[in-house]
C-alpha cells in the first residue's frame, strides 16, 4: 500500500490521470447520458402529477355506490313463471343499504386512508330571476376535504360548511349574479326548498365542475333531497393510487354495493401515464446501454495500450484479482464521476425548462419535483453500470500472459 491506499486504487487512478482525454470524453458522455435520465424522469414525474391532480380534482380514488335493483321474474304455485312486475323506476336514487357498518369496515381495511359518506342529487338553484341546474353534494367536511381538497380551491370566501351554508364554483356564482354572503334557493327535484348561504367561491379549474358543483353539509343534502339518514355514496381514498382497481374489485368481492375507481372512470387518462412510464423507462434503458458501451469500449482500449504495463504488474506478484478489481474501479469511478456531473446537468435544465414552459393561461407546464431519491438511485444505477461494463475488460487484462504482454 501507498498513501493508505490499495495498489488497485493507487494505478486505477494512474491509469485516469495517464488517459485523462479519454477519461474526459466517457465522463462528459455518462454526464450527458445521466443528465437526460434526471432531466425526463423529473419532468415525467410533474406531468403524471399534473394529470392525477386535473383528474382527480373532484372526484376519490374509489367511489361506493349501492348496486343495480334487477326485475325478477314471479314465479306463482307450483313453479309457474310469471310476467315480471318489477321495474326500477329511471330517475329513482338508490341509497346505499347500512352504510354505516360499511363505513366502520371499509376504514378497518389496510391500505384505505379516509372513508367518507356523500349524498348526491340533482337540484335548482335560484337567485332573483336566474336559474341553474346543479349537482348538490353533501359532505363531512371533517372527512371529505382529505379526499378531494376543497379548501385548497376556495378563492373567496372559506370552506367553512354548516347546516345553513353552500360552496359554488366561480362560474355558477357568474351565472347567478351572488358573491359571498349572498343567499341561494336550493329546490331539489322532490320540490322540497331550502335557502342558504353561500360561505365560499371554488375554482376547480374545470369549467363543467364550475358551473355544477355545489357543496353542503351532509344533513343539508339529506334534508333537501329528502334522504334522511340515507347516502348515496361512499368515498374513499387509498395510500397507494395505483392499487385502486385491485381494492375496487376486493371491496365488491366483499360487499354487496359497487366499487368503481378512477383507474376505471378515467380509463384513457390512466393509459397516458402508463404510456409515459414506459417511454421513461425506455429512455434510461437506451441511455443506460449507450453509456455501458461507451465504459467498455474506452477500458477496452485501455487494456490494449497498457498490456505492457499489466503484464508488469503481473510479474511483479500482482494477482489476477487485484487486476480484475483495478479495472472494475475504473469503471465505477467513471460512473460515479459522471453520475455527479450528469446530475447537476439535469438538474439545472430543468430548473430552466420549468421557468420558461408555460401554458395558455401563464401557470406552470408541471410542478418542479426533484427528490433526493432520484439523484440517489442515478448515482447508483451509473456506478453499477460503470462496474458492469468494466467487467468484460478486466477479465481480458486479467488472462493476459505476463511475457506476452511484456514482449508486446
Amino acid at each position: 500500500m501507498t498513501y493508505g491506499l490499495p495498489l488497485e486504487w493507487i494505478v486505477a487512478v494512474r491509469f485516469l490521470y495517464e488517459g485523462r482525454l479519454q477519461t474526459l470524453f466517457i465522463v462528459v458522455g455518462i454526464s450527458i447520458g445521466v443528465a437526460v435520465i434526471v432531466f425526463m424522469s423529473a419532468m415525467l414525474a410533474g406531468l403524471e402529477n399534473n394529470i392525477l391532480k386535473r383528474v382527480l380534482t373532484t372526484q376519490a380514488q374509489i367511489q361506493v355506490i349501492a348496486p343495480d335493483q334487477v326485475a325478477r321474474a314471479l314465479r306463482g304455485k307450483g313453479e309457474d313463471m310469471e310476467d315480471a312486475t318489477v321495474q326500477r323506476p329511471s330517475q329513482r336514487v338508490a341509497l346505499i343499504d347500512q352504510w354505516q357498518s360499511l363505513v366502520r369496515s371499509l376504514r378497518a381495511e389496510p391500505g384505505i386512508t379516509f372513508v367518507s359518506p356523500t349524498t348526491t342529487g340533482s337540484a335548482l338553484a335560484v337567485r332573483g330571476e336566474a336559474s341553474r341546474s346543479i349537482t348538490l353534494i353533501g359532505v363531512e367536511p371533517e372527512t371529505y376535504f382529505h379526499i378531494v381538497k376543497i379548501p385548497d380551491y376556495v378563492v373567496a370566501g372559506d370552506a367553512r360548511l354548516t347546516s345553513e351554508s353552500i360552496l359554488v364554483g366561480v362560474e355558477l356564482a357568474k351565472d347567478l349574479g351572488v358573491r359571498v354572503g349572498d343567499k341561494i334557493n336550493v329546490t331539489a327535484a322532490s320540490g322540497d326548498q331550502r335557502v342558504l348561504t353561500m360561505t365560499g367561491l371554488l375554482d376547480f379549474g374545470n369549467k363543467g365542475a364550475n358551473q355544477r358543483s355545489t357543496y353542503v353539509a351532509l344533513r343539508t343534502a339529506q334534508s333537501v333531497m329528502g334522504m334522511i339518514g340515507g347516502v348515496t355514496s361512499l368515498d374513499i381514498n387509498l395510500y397507494d393510487i395505483y392499487a385502486a382497481e385491485v381494492m375496487a374489485q376486493s371491496i365488491m368481492a366483499s360487499h354487496r354495493v359497487v366499487a368503481e375507481s378512477w383507474i376505471k372512470t378515467n380509463a384513457q387518462f390512466f393509459s397516458a401515464i402508463q404510456a409515459q412510464k414506459a417511454t421513461n423507462t425506455l429512455i434510461r434503458l437506451f441511455v443506460g446501454l449507450s453509456v455501458a458501451f461507451g465504459i467498455a469500449a474506452v477500458l477496452v482500449v485501455s487494456v490494449i495500450q497498457r498490456s505492457k504495463e499489466i503484464g508488469i504488474l503481473r510479474a511483479m506478484g500482482t494477482t489476477r484479482g487485484q487486476i480484475i478489481r483495478l479495472f472494475l474501479l475504473q469503471g465505477g469511478l467513471l460512473g460515479f464521476a459522471g453520475s455527479m456531473v450528469g446530475a447537476a446537468l439535469g438538474a439545472g435544465g430543468l430548473f430552466y425548462w420549468h421557468s420558461v414552459a408555460r401554458q395558455s393561461d401563464g401557470s406552470e407546464l408541471f410542478p418542479l419535483m426533484l427528490e433526493l431519491q432520484l439523484f440517489v438511485y442515478t448515482a447508483i444505477l451509473a456506478t453499477l453500470t460503470g462496474l458492469l461494463a468494466a467487467m468484460a475488460p478486466a477479465l481480458r487484462a486479467a488472462k493476459l500472459d505476463p511475457v506476452v504482454a511484456i514482449r508486446g
